[in-house]
């Protein structure tokens, strides 16, 4: 079931807040400035520097020898990636002969999430409504349900056990005669379970802590008790009902019965071992608040495709005229030409997403400059939407008619055609918004007044 509180924020209050969010407003606009002029300039940098490097690769078609023609060079190859490299998870006592080895944890936990409703009041009063809901999640970290606003669910969560994700890779990893470096070791991504063998009595260690933990924080008797008392029943049960006459009859089949009703002692109450998986909680199968699954990966020797600069025995960055490094490494059997239009497109999206970003940032901080104008008119809810549209509207419109500026400026020492494109499409849109805007704001106040009446 929901939570719900009400809170209320006096008109003096929001004054204040709006009068902060100037100053917050002003640095988000600055900052969504910045970075889409750093962001044009980064991608113009990044598509020189692959045009540059595309037309200096050559193929290195052996990689089985040193090859002292290609010191120096940048090149493309394609070879089987391998290792001798032992690696150990040391807090598991488990590992494998691969390229990297990964321990990944989760805990199943109650999660709060919050949803919140503002409704303005005559006098410039604010009420908010702030909904609190929660769900048992599977999460990368332990909950601190203490702080949950329902008290109801709080001091709910806890783990049965507790540890860290962990990543090691190999240090020495061959690509025939060359050496790997790090870079392109961690980029190597054929990851398979590592399949566990822990010591039996580590096991029934954690076994003996998970079960304390359960019984101090559930207040629930342990499954072990739980099945000893069923088995001392049963015992009582069958000699009750034994009517047979022979002493050592009556033994056996109390002794057959006790048998049949015993546990597995393989199988432990709260910890379970099962292929890659470590699970600690009652059953794997129904997740209950507490679990921890702790699941661990291997990385394994494969075929793999690289660009990069030959350094001696081993690979190093490629450094355009401009300044910008590269080099890649792809799976499997990758041309020269595949791997360079992968790092076209990677850049291409890249300065999308921070071209909507930045734009965002811009927009956001000319409400967060201007949004005092709809606070000081709060007083009358309905007077305050109308020039919040209008706000908004301006601050929408400013704001991508100055974001296509940055960037047509940005451009114009690049591509000039594109930059009088975009400067073009934002004088269009302060015209629209000049001669249009206006007749706008008159409809909406004149339908505000018509519905008044």
């Amino acid at each position: 079931m929901a939570y719900q509180e009400t809170t209320t924020t006096g008109y003096g209050t929001r004054l204040k807040n709006s009068l902060g969010g100037i100053g917050t407003g002003f640095l988000l606009f600055v900052a969504g400035t910045a970075l889409l002029w750093w962001n044009e300039g980064r991608a113009v940098k990044t598509d020189k520097m692959l045009n540059e490097a595309e037309g200096v690769t050559v193929e290195m078609e052996d990689v089985s020898k040193i090859d002292p023609e290609f010191e120096g060079k940048l090149v493309h190859a394609t070879a089987f990636a391998n290792t001798t490299d032992s690696l150990s998870d040391p807090n598991f006592n488990v590992g494998a002969t691969a390229i990297g080895i990964q321990r990944k944890v989760e805990y199943f936990q109650w999660v709060e999430h919050a949803s919140s409703q503002s409704k303005d009041k005559f006098g410039g009063k604010e009420e908010t409504v702030t909904t609190y809901t929660y769900s048992k999640e599977w999460t990368s970290r332990p909950q601190s349900s203490e702080t949950f606003h329902d008290p109801a669910y709080q001091n709910k969560n806890y783990s049965l056990f507790q540890s860290e994700n962990f990543d090691k890779s190999a240090e020495n990893v061959r690509f025939g005669a060359y050496k790997l470096n790090s870079y392109q070791i961690g980029a190597i991504s054929n990851t398979q379970p590592l399949d566990l063998n822990i010591d039996q009595k580590q096991l029934e260690t954690w076994n003996k802590e998970c079960e304390r933990i359960f019984v101090r924080n559930t207040g629930q008797r342990a499954i072990g008790d739980i099945v000893s008392e069923r088995v001392k029943q049963a015992v009582s049960n069958a000699t009750k009902t034994t009517t047979t006459t022979n002493d050592s009859l009556k033994k056996d089949s109390v002794q057959q019965d006790t048998i049949v009703a015993a546990p597995n002692k393989k199988d432990l109450d709260y910890v379970h071992m099962n292929g890659n998986v470590l699970y600690f909680g009652e059953s794997p199968s129904s997740p209950q608040v507490g679990d921890v699954r702790i699941t661990f990966t291997k990385t394994m020797p494969a075929n793999v495709s690289i660009i990069a600069k030959v350094a001696g025995e081993t690979f190093t960055q490629f450094k355009a005229k401009n300044g910008k490094t590269f080099q890649a490494l792809s799976m499997g059997n990758k041309t020269a030409a595949e791997m360079y239009e992968s790092g076209h497109a990677s850049n291409n999206m890249w300065l999308w997403i921070l071209r909507i970003l930045g734009v965002l940032m811009i927009c956001g901080g000319l409400k967060g400059i201007f949004g005092i104008l709809i606070t000081v008119l709060k007083v009358i809810p309905f007077v305050a939407n109308i020039v919040g549209w209008g706000v908004n509207l301006v601050c929408n419109v400013v704001g991508i008619a100055w974001s296509l500026i940055i960037i047509a400026i940005a451009w114009i020492f690049y591509r000039p055609l594109l930059a009088i494109a975009l400067l073009a499409i934002a004088g269009f849109l302060i015209w629209v918004f000049a001669f249009k805007g206006k007749d706008k704001l008159k409809e909406m106040a004149h339908r505000n007044k018509a519905s008044q009446i």
